[in-house]
């Protein structure tokens, strides 16, 4: 049909397995290198943030209680679905700045890392966890469990690969995240949120948080009930009071790397449990 209008898409958040927009009503332009308007995001608030860590609390123990096979299946199934919808995650880095064959090699390699990550579910406790020797009749064993709820600042470049390369190695293990990202990022990391909504991935294990990252970050990582906090993909001129924050409640706070790809990324966001049992009982 001539002369008709296309319809622009609406990124939202996405919390609890649902795209809310922001409590606040705010919002944010997104634009390509040219300068032209992609799309308007969501900008969230603090109290947006206070109901993604509370949603994350609430998922993370029953995420944490399925077999680690489960989680594998069900992340493989994320995988697939970003398989089917390449075309679309490669335009989308496409329209943020990165040539056509740079922006499919990114995608490839994203499912690639996911893929690689799913498969380590169930066997990251064979090599992150041990049997110690003892001086007595007891075995003693020291096994990975899952640290919680993971605040994850998303890195904006590589978008794609740098948020799937610290997100996996969070929710493989059990833990429940909730990521914050801004900028032309925005669009990719909500892609990816209507991925896993779609997908057997329970609601409130991932969350992602589009905005202003400066405004957020301290409140996330001084939040009470978050666990650990990877900010990888956080500025280098991070004040040194704002992650002093995380010492409140002893939080774990990690810096990664987005190029590695490795089980002792998954070994970031797990605790170390000791265990002791008498022989012969």
């Amino acid at each position: 049909m001539a002369g008709r209008l296309p319809v622009a898409k609406t990124y939202k958040l996405f919390i609890d397995g649902a795209f809310p927009r922001s409590e606040s009503g705010r919002t944010f332009p997104v634009h390509g290198p040219d300068g032209t308007l992609l799309a308007n995001a969501a900008r969230a608030s603090r109290k947006d943030l206070r109901d993604a860590v509370r949603t994350a609390r609430a998922a993370q123990e029953g995420w944490a209680a399925r077999t680690a096979y489960n989680r594998g299946q069900v992340l493989y199934r994320v995988a697939e679905m970003l398989e089917g919808r390449r075309a679309e995650l490669a335009t989308l880095l496409s329209d943020t700045g990165l040539a056509t064959e740079a922006a499919e090699e990114e995608v490839e390699a994203s499912i690639d890392r996911w893929v690689w990550y799913a498969g380590w579910s169930d066997k990251v406790h064979h090599v992150l966890g041990t049997v110690n020797p003892v001086a007595g009749p007891y075995f003693n064993f020291t096994v990975p469990e899952p640290t919680g709820v993971v605040g994850l600042v998303a890195s904006g470049r590589p978008a794609l690969l740098g948020l799937v390369s610290r997100l996996v190695p969070a929710i493989v293990g059990g833990n429940a995240v909730v990521v914050v990202t801004g900028g032309d990022a925005s669009l990719i990391a909500v892609t990816l949120g209507e991925v896993l909504a779609t997908s057997d991935v329970p609601a409130g294990v991932v969350n992602i948080l589009t905005g202003d990252r400066a405004e957020l970050l301290p409140w996330l990582i001084s939040h009470l009930d978050v666990n650990a906090v990877d900010l990888t993909g956080a500025d280098d001129d991070l004040e040194a009071e704002v992650v002093a924050g995380a010492a409140a409640n002893v939080k774990r706070v990690v810096f990664g790397d987005v190029e590695e790809e490795s089980p002792y990324a998954i070994a970031d966001f797990m605790e170390m449990k000791t265990l002791w049992h008498p022989i012969g009982r």
